[in-house]
C-alpha cells in the first residue's frame, strides 16, 4: 500500500484500512511512505508542494518494485495529487500513465469497479477539448478489446459490454456530431466483428442506468466525467479505481487527496478498505485459490 501524496489524507486512510478487521483477516499489509508525525512534517497539510510529488513518486515506484520481485502479491494506492507531480517535474498525470511507464505496460486502461456499476475509460486525464482528436478508431477498439479480455478476473465470464457516445443521443445520426458515426460505431462493430459482445455507441444519458440495472457488464465511456460521475454517484466510497493492462495487480480509492480535510482524522477510509478487499480477491485468483473467502 502507497499514502499518495504525504499532504493529503493518503497517509490517515492507508493506516486506517491497514487496521480495518475486514483487511486484517485476508491480507497482511505493508505501508509504503511517510505515516507518522514526524515522518509527514516536512509535507505542510493541504499543501500542494514539489516536495510531496517527490514524495509520492518515489514511494510508488519502491512499492511497484517490491511486487514485481515478488514480495507483495499486489499494489493499493492512495491518491496523489497531479499539480505536486507537475510542480516536482514529473511527466506523468496521474497513477494509470506512471505504473504503465514503470512495468513496461503498452496498453492500459482506467476501470472503476464496484457491485453496481463497471466503467471503463478510453481516455482520461486530458482536457476534455481535447477528448474528440484523442478518441480515435484504434483507442476505441483498444479500449474495448482491454475490457473485455479482462473482464473474467473479476468474475465476469462473458462480458457484455456497452459503448458511450461522445455526444448527446450519441450524436443523433449525425446532426449533434459526427465521430459517434464516423469512428466510434466501426470500431464497435470492428470489435463484434472480432467476437465481443458489445453494442454502441449509445446515448450517455440513459446507458448507465441500463448498465446499473444490469443489462450491460460495463459501460466504456468516452471520457473522464462522463464514467466517473455516474460511477461515483451510484457508489461512492465502495467503488475501486483498477488499472487494465498491467502485469502487476492494482487497486486504488476513488477519490482524492481530500486537502481540506487533511489531518484532522476524519477521513472515510471505505474505498481503500473496498480497494485492499478486491485486490485480495484478484490476487487470489491469480493464484488459484478460492477468492470466495474475502467476504465483500
Amino acid at each position: 500500500m502507497t499514502v499518495g501524496d504525504p499532504a493529503g489524507i493518503g497517509p490517515e486512510v492507508s493506516l486506517k484500512a491497514a487496521d480495518d478487521s475486514r483487511v486484517r483477516e485476508v491480507a497482511e499489509v505493508t505501508i509504503h511512505g511517510p505515516t507518522t508525525t514526524e515522518e509527514l512534517e516536512p509535507f505542510a497539510p493541504g499543501v500542494v508542494s514539489a516536495e510531496a510529488g517527490r514524495s509520492a513518486y518515489e514511494t510508488i515506484e519502491r512499492a511497484v518494485a517490491e511486487v514485481q520481485a515478488g514480495r507483495a502479491d499486489a499494489l493499493v494506492t492512495a491518491p496523489i495529487n497531479k499539480e505536486a507531480f507537475a510542480a516536482a517535474g514529473l511527466q506523468w498525470r496521474g497513477h494509470t500513465e506512471l505504473l504503465a511507464h514503470l512495468t513496461g505496460a503498452d496498453d492500459v486502461a482506467m476501470m472503476f469497479h464496484s457491485d453496481k456499476l463497471r466503467v471503463v475509460l478510453a481516455t482520461v486525464h486530458v482536457p476534455l477539448a481535447e477528448v474528440p482528436r484523442l478518441l480515435t478508431a484504434e483507442r476505441v477498439k483498444r479500449t474495448i478489446r482491454l475490457a473485455a479480455s479482462e473482464l473474467p478476473r473479476f468474475g465476469v465470464p462473458e462480458p457484455r459490454l456497452a459503448m458511450a457516445g461522445l455526444n448527446p443521443h450519441a450524436g443523433e445520426h449525425g446532426l449533434l456530431g459526427s465521430e459517434d458515426g464516423e469512428v466510434i460505431a466501426p470500431a464497435v462493430e470492428a470489435c463484434r466483428a472480432a467476437g465481443i459482445d458489445v453494442v454502441g455507441p449509445l446515448p450517455a444519458d440513459t446507458l448507465f442506468v441500463s448498465a446499473i440495472k444490469g443489462r450491460y457488464d460495463a459501460v466504456v465511456a468516452c471520457y473522464h466525467d462522463q464514467g466517473l460521475i455516474p460511477a461515483k454517484l451510484a457508489a461512492f466510497g465502495k467503488t475501486v479505481n483498477v488499472t487494465l493492462g498491467l502485469p502487476i495487480i492494482r487497486t486504488s480509492v476513488d477519490h482524492g487527496t481530500a486537502f481540506d480535510i487533511a489531518r484532522q482524522g476524519v477521513a472515510d477510509p471505505s474505498s481503500m478498505v473496498e480497494a485492499v478487499l478486491l485486490a485480495v480477491r484478484l490476487a487470489a485468483g491469480r493464484r488459484g485459490d478460492r477468492a470466495e473467502r474475502v467476504d465483500r
